[in-house]
């Protein structure tokens, strides 16, 4: 018993004589390793194994600036520290995490940075023009190089975990800038080129309108975006793609175009709808009474919508039931009118309209009565016998009262 007493003796002996050798050894400038037991809101209290335990300063914990020590280690972590100072009459032992891990940064981010590396780091702070990041050395994000699209609040980027590269590195002035806009413009390259790769024109896919501009819409077909040019959002005219979409609407498109070569997809929503010739064939008929809109004045007639992107004419000759020399004399474009369905052809695409049949023909004036004419005068022969009639008839009477009798002695 008294045996195993002594070697118990002797062995605490022997670690507290290397606690103390140790600790004699212990200077500043050393490293040292050591197990994080304690944390408060400005510090952190390491245990080296010594005779008492060192503190690491909420200041030396971290390249960036945190607030509270927990933010930068945990309980029970192992750290690497580097001996700042020491006062064995206080027994105060300052210890930096701060040091060995630029130390280590530096050698790292030059790696990195060389290699084009990508790897993740936490967002230690928000700050004015971008994030700070805390990689051995004060990294910092501009903000335009956060994300691939425009971000105007970056207040809950605070604790996020990015996948950034090392953009540009100076060890001299301790200067780190990073990029994951650059990590995520590679990985859309990549993946927009195997979306390409798998397109095929004609066919008709699910996209989310992204974003608007005056001469189309870009929709997202699944990572990469597709031009809907203005002509191809809607059978009917658009002047603006305002009119008839909205930034984060579902859409139906088919695929008119891809240009590996220049990454460009040509899309279409009108294409992916019905046709307005298609719907129209069970909507109208010969013999309707359809009401439009004029669209067109030509110099034989005008050009009426009966439907969104159908369109017939009304010949110059079924405008009015007057005549008139122009179709502006009577209408102007934008009038809604009431026309008739003279003819429907779909499969070609033509309608013949008439404005008047649908108008009542104005009355006609009646005939005025013509005047008797007086009866003609008979013809007057001038001749030279005073006794022979005027007339015809009393001219052959009296020719034949007066030669009467020698004619019969003639026969």
């Amino acid at each position: 018993m008294s045996e195993e007493i002594n070697v118990q003796e002797s062995a605490a002996e022997e670690v507290s004589q290397d606690a103390m050798d140790n600790f004699v050894s212990l200077k500043k400038g050393d490293s040292v390793k050591g197990t994080i037991v304690k944390i408060e809101d400005n510090q952190a209290y390491v245990s080296l194994g010594y005779k008492y335990d060192g503190v690491i300063p909420i200041r030396e914990l971290s390249s960036v600036q945190v607030d509270n020590a927990a933010e930068a280690v945990q309980i029970g972590q192992e750290v690497e520290l580097k001996v700042v100072s020491i006062n064995d009459n206080k027994e105060s032992l300052i210890l930096s995490k701060r040091l060995v891990d630029g130390e280590k940064a530096w050698d790292q981010l030059q790696e990195r940075f060389d290699n084009g590396e990508v790897f993740e780091v936490v967002v230690a702070d928000v700050v004015k023009g971008g994030l700070v990041a805390d990689v051995g050395a004060r990294g910092f994000i501009p903000a335009s190089m956060v994300e691939r699209h425009f971000v105007e609040d970056f207040s809950d980027y605070k604790g996020r975990t990015l996948r950034v590269k090392v953009k540009e590195i100076d060890r001299e002035n301790g200067k780190v800038i990073l990029s994951q806009k650059e990590v995520l413009d590679a990985e859309f390259e990549q993946n927009k080129q195997q979306v390409i790769a798998s397109l095929e024109v004609g066919s008709e896919l699910d996209g989310t309108v992204q974003r608007l501009t005056p001469f189309g819409a870009f929709v997202d077909i699944g990572g990469i975006d597709g031009l809907v040019h203005v002509s191809e959002l809607s059978w009917q005219h658009v002047a603006h793609p305002k009119d008839v979409v909205a930034e984060g609407q579902a859409v139906r498109v088919k695929v008119l175009k891809v240009d590996p070569a220049a990454g460009k997809i040509s899309l279409s929503i009108k294409a992916a709808q019905p046709g307005p010739w298609e719907t129209a064939a069970s909507q109208f008929n010969t013999g309707d009474i359809v009401t439009g809109t004029v669209r067109r004045l030509v110099p034989f007639g005008a050009f009426v919508e009966i439907a969104p992107g159908v369109e017939g004419l009304v010949h110059i000759s079924q405008i009015a039931h007057r005549h008139i020399g122009t179709p502006n004399e009577v209408l102007q474009e934008g009038q809604e009118v009431q026309a008739k369905v003279l003819d429907f052809n779909p499969a070609e695409k033509r309608v013949s309209l008439s404005i008047k049949e649908t108008e009542e023909a104005p009355e006609q004036p009646a005939p005025s009565a013509r005047p008797e004419r007086a009866p003609r005068a008979p013809k007057i022969e001038k001749i030279d016998n005073p006794n022979v009639s005027l007339s015809n008839e009393s001219m052959s009477y009296s020719l034949a009262e007066r030669f009467g009798d020698k004619l019969k002695n003639l026969k």
